[in-house]
């Protein structure tokens, strides 16, 4: 399910240039699974036997909310939407994307990409479980009642449970969960206006957070205290959501149709790649006082970033031997996220974290060459309105 908030996460792999990562949430969230699934396999199996299949159990759930976010991040790319990673954390994954969606028809099949991949793999465990046990025996372990000892068939129920569960709740009608922004996708076809499709999605979502918060407060009345806090969490992070992501979408139709080379500064300072790191320094860091600079090939294409800390990390007496190339923080295929193209959407820029933690992208065209550099200071005018370009006579 899309998520709004951002956030630091740890890589674990790249598929397909993509960036896999997890916070730290979703450590926590994983020794809980662990733990409550132990306690389940042991009323079959032997105490290890029990805890392995809980961890495997655990992983294989995680694999396949990896799987669902992975959906949405193919029909994204799909559509030329970028893809700056996936992360996932305490309640499930976020594909998170450079820009919004910029058409019904594109919102409803990056949204419903994740919940069908979803739907794929509880048919293919149930399918499989049908194989060894027969659909009465599948459909048992999916119900957990059943009291064999098949180790797979045990996983395999617990798989077609969790991910039909996981289904039916990313099909609630609450933005930004994939049925909400499915609901989004018709309300935008029928009326035109992208923002308040968002705005009524958003009411939606909230009046089920207050069922959901309701409910959870039922539950722990009731006696069961883990669920009970659990749905009103979940009440809570999805009415903050939608809040959100109204007010996101509000902000980003501020600046539609503005592309980086509207806002960019064409003629930034830039440091050769070739360069000594004595003159570097002289020349660049003690005249402009800037914490850093971006790098350019003898081509002119961006090459990274080479800092302060990083120059001053070199004995003086090796500076003039040493080229600005040795130290630079360098940008492979754009991996880093300090680089946008110059006819990207602006709002591609807001997801970036390069921007939010150097206060500037470098902007590149279509052979790698650095063309300009968006601060923060130019998307924050942007979005007030002043780098609007001027209509044309064609246009009034």
């Amino acid at each position: 399910m899309p998520r709004v908030f951002g956030g630091g996460s740890i890589q674990l792999a790249r598929i397909s240039g993509i960036r896999i990562g997890v916070e730290p949430s979703w450590f926590f969230v994983l020794f809980l699974i662990i733990y409550l699934l132990t306690g389940y396999y042991g009323d079959r199996f032997a105490d290890g036997t029990a805890f392995t299949l809980a961890v495997v159990s655990a992983l294989l759930f995680f694999l396949s909310l990896l799987l669902h976010e992975l959906g949405h991040a193919v029909v994204a790319r799909r559509n030329n939407i970028g893809i700056i990673g996936i992360d996932l954390w305490m309640l499930g994954g976020v594909a998170k994307m450079q820009r919004d969606t910029d058409s019904p028809g594109v919102e409803f099949r990056v949204a419903a990409a994740g919940p069908l991949v979803t739907l794929l793999i509880a048919v293919a465990c149930f399918a499989t479980g049908t194989a060894i046990a027969g659909a009465g025996g599948a459909m048992d372990s999916a119900r957990f009642d059943s009291a064999g000892g098949d180790e797979v068939l045990a996983v395999l129920g617990y798989l077609t449970f969790i991910n039909g569960l996981l289904l039916v709740f990313n099909l609630i009608p609450a933005f930004p969960l994939d049925g909400g922004r499915i609901a989004r996708a018709a309300i935008w076809w029928r009326t035109g206006d992208r923002v308040q499709a968002t705005r009524l999605a958003a009411r939606v979502a909230r009046g089920f957070s207050f069922l959901m918060m309701a409910g959870g407060l039922f539950l722990l009345v009731d006696g069961d205290v883990l669920n009970g806090v659990w749905l009103i969490f979940v009440g809570l992070f999805l009415g903050q959501a939608a809040k959100q992501a109204d007010a996101q979408t509000a902000l980003t139709s501020r600046i539609e149709g503005l592309t980086v080379a509207d806002v960019m500064d064409a003629e930034p300072v830039v440091v050769p790649a070739t360069l000594s790191l004595e003159r570097a320094w002289d020349e660049f860091f003690l005249r402009y006082g800037h914490p850093w600079f971006p790098v350019v090939d003898p081509d002119g294409r961006f090459s990274g970033l080479i800092a302060r800390e990083a120059v001053e990390g070199v004995p003086e007496a090796d500076r003039p031997g040493r080229a600005v190339a040795s130290v630079m923080a360098v940008d492979t295929d754009g991996a880093s996220g300090l680089r946008v193209g110059t006819e990207e959407p602006l709002e591609a820029l807001l997801a970036l974290e390069g921007l939010q933690r150097l206060g500037a992208i470098i902007a590149v065209d279509t052979e790698g060459r650095l063309r300009g550099v968006v601060t923060v200071d130019q998307v924050g005018r942007a979005l007030n309105g002043a780098e609007r370009p001027p209509v044309s006579s064609s246009q009034a």
